[in-house]
């Protein structure tokens, strides 16, 4: 019962609940996400690792993803840990940022800083 109660709770956080009798393959590509972020914070983790969340979603759906990872950041309390190569999602999200270039740390910092470093503006964002 305390399984199901969660996974309800769950829902409505991330506003799935009218989809709760729904099939996950049969929600749109936004929603399963935002679905399989629920599974993963049903176990109560103590860090959450998100491999390119926004990989292949529209704006919309990106921005919506970027308001869950904030409310799950401000609510749950737990650590994040965020792969992610779009650097306005990241900057979008992050209050502390590592940036590696071919597997090697090339800037570390808050966004503000992190976005004016010339290494990374090089590397990710294609300027000179």
């Amino acid at each position: 019962k305390q399984v199901s109660e969660r996974a309800h709770k769950l829902l409505q956080i991330f506003d799935l609940d009218s989809c709760a009798h729904s099939l996950a393959k049969n929600l749109p590509y936004g929603r399963q996400r935002k679905l399989e972020i629920a599974r993963a914070l049903a176990s109560e983790p103590k860090v959450l690792l998100l491999d390119e969340p926004a990989a292949g979603m529209n704006p919309t759906e990106t921005n919506e993803l970027m308001q869950t990872i904030k409310l799950i950041r401000d609510r749950f309390g737990i650590a994040i840990l965020l792969i992610e190569h779009d650097m306005n999602f990241v900057m979008g999200i992050c209050e502390r940022i590592v940036v590696l270039d071919y597997g090697k740390i090339i800037a570390e910092g808050t966004p503000e800083h992190v976005r004016h470093n010339p290494k990374v503006i090089t590397a990710y964002l294609g300027g000179e």
